[in-house]
């Protein structure tokens, strides 16, 4: 079955709210085995919703639509999809008595405009709002499946996966299941080059590489009767790849890396103290978004002027002289002096230029060196990062996060 999803609401398409609708529409319906080929967005305007339904009809076997279900004359899904279908719209009695009782529990008259919300078409039905005053839509126009969901996600939500998903499951026999690798220190190229015949051979499952911020993904989509088959269709192909790349390879499906360092950390119980300059503090704000991570990271110390660097983590005042305070020799005795002063077992640092100015033809925007101390070595890793300042600032947090995963996996010898 083909499914397409329709968001309707001018504020979408001026961008003053994100389309997450049918994000969380899309994957729900792959778990069921549907397949969705198009999203679609449009304003609220009848004639411009009218044509991109009249499109949806011919082409898709399940429409579903979110927002334009509200009490204002600009909210008219219901009776586009009425007027396109000839079909009445009639009071849903049930949604009728809930919205008396919602204004009636609040001491407030019902607004005419109101009652506009209790409408559905003839011969559908409604589905419960238990977040809101708009009830869904479900209708089977002759083997059409068009769903009508309010466009608030916290009121969409709960009535797609209550009501839509289980109505739809019904009518499916398949699962569309999807695994993803994540790599680390391979650009996108180099990967499509060593997956080349993989990616063109692909039939069940697809192939799908993703150059993310300083990664990259792979994502394997089969489809089956159930998850289990699913998974055995993607486990050669998964195993192949790993085989050719697997080094890169860190983590999979939801994994992030801090998360990723936090499991390390516990699982060799090692603490670790961060030393940031450019980043201010982002690398340590990426790991204690880790339930639990207070037993392993002792302290972060955002030395962002070369006192602080000085005075906080005993950086020699001659080495910042000498080699300046984007330097190997600095991030090296930034991450000794954290690692020390918080007698850690990992100390780390990052220092750079993070833009958009300061940089110079010795030292561009964008050079980052990320240091690593232990009891054992002390590393450091120079980068040269792209981007805006933003930008930067994340890639050197996500890669320092990165280094401390590769020397507690013994992955870098110093």
């Amino acid at each position: 079955m083909k499914a397409e999803i329709i968001a309707v609401g001018t504020e979408l398409l001026l961008g003053q709210i994100p389309n997450v609708n049918a994000q969380i529409i899309s994957k729900a319906l792959q778990e069921i085995g549907i397949d969705v080929y198009y999203h679609t967005c449009v304003g609220d305007n009848q004639d411009r919703l009218s044509d991109v339904f009249k499109t949806s009809f011919a082409r898709s076997d399940i429409i579903i639509l979110t927002g334009g279900l509200g009490p204002t004359k600009d909210d008219l899904t219901k009776e586009t999809v009425s007027n396109f279908l000839n079909l009445p719209l009639k009071a849903d009695e049930h949604s009728l008595d809930k919205i008396k009782s919602f204004f009636a529990h609040r001491g407030k008259p019902i607004a005419e405009n109101n009652y506009k919300q209790t409408l559905i078409p003839e011969g559908a039905s409604a589905i419960e709002n238990k977040n809101g005053t708009a009830p869904g839509v479900l209708l089977n126009n002759n083997g059409k499946i068009i769903v009508m969901l309010p466009g608030p996600p916290a009121e969409m939500e709960p009535m797609l996966k209550e009501v839509v998903i289980p109505y739809l499951s019904k009518m499916c026999n398949a699962t569309i299941f999807s695994r993803v690798l994540k790599f680390y220190g391979i650009g996108e190229s180099d990967l499509e080059e060593k997956l080349q015949d993989l990616i063109a051979q692909q039939t069940n499952p697809t192939i799908a590489p993703l150059a993310k911020m300083g990664e990259v993904t792979v994502r394997l989509t089969a489809k089956a009767k159930n998850r289990i088959e699913a998974q055995e269709i993607i486990k050669p192909v998964e195993d192949e790849i790993i085989k050719r790349i697997g080094s890169f390879l860190y983590g999979f499906d939801d994994d992030s890396i801090e998360k990723i360092v936090a499991q390390l950390l516990f699982n060799f119980n090692k603490t670790i103290s961060i030393a940031e300059s450019c980043t201010g503090g982002l690398t340590a704000h990426k790991l204690t978004n880790i339930h639990g991570i207070s037993q392993r990271f002792d302290r972060g110390i955002v030395s962002y002027s070369n006192r602080a660097k000085h005075e906080l983590l005993q950086v020699k005042l001659d080495t910042i002289r000498k080699y300046g305070a984007v330097s190997e020799q600095t991030a090296k005795e930034m991450a000794k002096g954290v690692r020390l002063s918080s007698g850690c077992d990992i100390g780390v640092s990052i220092t750079g230029i993070a833009g958009p100015d300061g940089g110079t033809h010795e030292k561009p925007v964008g050079l980052v060196y990320i240091g690593y101390s232990d009891s054992k070595t002390t590393y450091v890793e120079q980068h040269f990062f792209n981007g805006s300042r933003i930008n930067i600032k994340e890639r050197s947090a996500s890669s320092a996060l990165h280094l401390v995963r590769k020397m507690i996996q013994g992955l870098i010898s110093d």
